[in-house]
């Protein structure tokens, strides 16, 4: 089984709302009963920096979420209730390399 993070982006669309404490809590829940969900957070307020000082970031990352997958497909389906995609905003999903 392979690990998966999925970050969520800060660029969900006007109109949405990315969703309110209840529908996250459960959309959680259905991870958590999935056994797929290895944690997750919301992430604040922060910079990014380079050697020469600090660099602008494309898009701001307002959380992320790990979960367990077989594949790439298969992480694709833990979108499914995610409210900042239910909302039309944009999440970036990364394999976790085991080095």
């Amino acid at each position: 089984m392979k690990e998966f993070i999925l970050f969520m982006h800060d660029d969900v669309p006007l109109g949405g709302d990315g969703g309110d404490g209840a529908s996250w809590e459960s959309y959680l829940a259905t991870l958590r009963a999935s056994g797929a969900f290895e944690g997750g957070s919301s992430i604040g307020e922060g910079v990014c920096v380079r050697k020469a000082g600090i660099a602008s970031a494309p898009s701001g990352i307002t959380g992320f979420v790990r979960v367990r997958a077989e594949n790439l497909e298969e992480a694709l389906r833990h979108l499914d209730g995610n409210p900042d995609y239910e909302s039309g905003g944009t999440i970036e999903i990364r394999e976790l390399a085991k080095d």
